[in-house]
């Protein structure tokens, strides 16, 4: 594919003395920029000049000196959009910046769209799709986990092992196309039984990759929470302590909550979205009653749902038991508030969610309930070895991949036609494929990703 030269400003500090950094990359790249550049009162050529170098000179235009600057060469291929490229440090007053664009433009460049470079890396084969993809969740990541987990995958680790398992299918698809031309002779090049064993190993593994979803969506997205419990049980005077601000308004009066209140923090390594929401009861209010219906709506986003109640009571509500039984695949925790009351847990008929004592106000067994939390989040369970899957896009290609190949095996297994058993094994091929852009993906998907992407990457 073909592309201009473009530019972008990409980075910038702010403060006295701060720099930025301005990127021009394209065919055009060394020549627009050296009709800029002076370099001991000379204009200075790029084309020769020695790959990862750096060449301290003046930016002139119309006769005009705009900034004296530190330029890097970088020499296509070996760059990374793959093409040739400059990186323009200069001073980082915004006048400055805007004065370097304006000449850059004046001498030929374009302006680059959001995540340009990045498509520019993936055409011409510096990385494949889901590292273009990592890329930017390395940009917005925002703790360790996240951090760790985009680095992963930007290295390539996700998109070897695809390979791998296309590889491994493509033998045997090629074989079963073959007999295909040999149809009349009714002869069988692929051991069925050895495909079915490779498809029962791909299964596996595809299985356990959309799983790790659960996971990585939380390393990546954070884990929404809901606090949920009657009026006056402390869910707000939690949500405050957990964020060691106010945040939502506490008072003795019941229902004062009205609507959801919702703000994120990291608790040991993992984001958490907490959600404040309005106290479920019976009541008569009808703007309470809004509130505490937008409480279930909550809940039914929720990854994971506390059951907060007032220890002091003796008694845990009712409602509780309903939550659970309507949601029988949600997460939920118990939390006992106004522990320094001196009550202990009441019985509770479901042994299989955690209960937690606490003292909102008094900030006690925060740290216990923090463990807890992050023990339900299932991140605890993730080692920095293993491949996890935190794209919705990649996550909803595998499940495609799986659902033909599981078409495949049952196939082989009831004797279907040959051309029918390749016809699947093809749909799993171009489904896993198109995860790392093996296979040509749609250019509006192309732009939906890159389009993400923040000016400059």
């Amino acid at each position: 594919m073909d592309f201009t030269t473009t530019i972008c400003a990409i980075a910038t500090a702010p403060g006295m003395g701060a720099i930025a950094t301005i990127r021009v990359s394209g065919p055009d790249a060394f020549k627009i920029t050296g009709r800029l550049f002076y370099k001991s009162k000379k204009p200075f050529n790029f084309s020769e000049a020695p790959p990862y170098s750096l060449h301290y000179g003046s930016l002139i235009h119309q006769n005009q000196l705009i900034d004296d600057v530190v330029v890097a060469v970088f020499k296509g291929p070996r760059s990374y959009t793959g093409t040739d490229t400059v990186e323009i440090t200069c001073h980082g007053s915004v006048f400055i910046q805007q004065q370097i664009m304006e000449a850059l433009l004046a001498s030929g460049a374009v302006l680059a769209e959001p995540g340009e470079f990045s498509m520019r890396a993936f055409y011409n084969g510096k990385m494949d799709l889901s590292q273009a993809e990592a890329v930017a969740d390395l940009i917005a990541s925002e703790n360790a986990a996240s951090h760790q987990m985009a680095l992963q995958q930007m290295r390539g680790r996700f998109s070897q092992r695809l390979s791998e398992l296309r590889e491994q299918l493509i033998n045997f698809a090629a074989l079963i196309e073959l007999e295909l031309d040999f149809g009349e002779e009714d002869v069988e090049f692929a051991d069925r039984t050895q495909l079915l064993n490779l498809i029962a190993l791909i299964t596996k593994e595809i299985k356990q990759l959309i799983q790790s979803f659960a996971v990585g969506n939380v390393l990546k997205n954070g884990l929404p929470v809901a606090i949920v419990g009657p009026p006056n049980a402390g869910k707000s005077t939690l949500l405050n302590a957990l964020l060691q601000e106010d945040r939502a308004i506490v008072s003795d009066i019941a229902g004062t909550t009205r609507d959801a209140i919702e703000d994120e923090i990291t608790l040991q390594g993992v984001r958490f979205r907490f959600i404040d929401t309005a106290g479920i009861r019976a009541t008569t209010d009808v703007v309470e009653a809004i509130g505490i219906q937008k409480t279930h709506e909550k809940i039914e986003k929720a990854g994971l749902v506390i059951l907060l109640f007032d220890l002091s009571k003796e008694h845990i509500p009712s409602e509780f038991a309903a939550l659970i039984q309507q949601h029988p695949q949600k997460q939920f925790l118990l939390v006992g508030n106004k522990s320094d009351a001196g009550m202990v847990q009441p019985d509770w008929a479901y042994p299989e969610v955690p209960f937690v004592a606490i003292s909102a106000l008094n900030q006690t067994g925060l740290e216990e309930l923090t463990t807890a939390l992050v023990a339900k989040s299932g991140v605890g369970n993730w080692g920095q070895a293993d491949i996890i899957v935190s794209n919705v896009r990649h996550k909803n290609a595998l499940e495609a991949a799986l659902a033909a190949l599981v078409q495949a095996d049952q196939g082989l297994r009831s004797g279907l036609s040959g051309d029918l058993v390749a016809f699947h094994l093809r749909d799993a091929l171009r489904d896993l494929g198109t995860i790392t852009g093996q296979i040509e993906v749609d250019r509006d998907i192309l732009g939906t990703i890159f389009g993400k992407f923040c000016i400059g990457k």
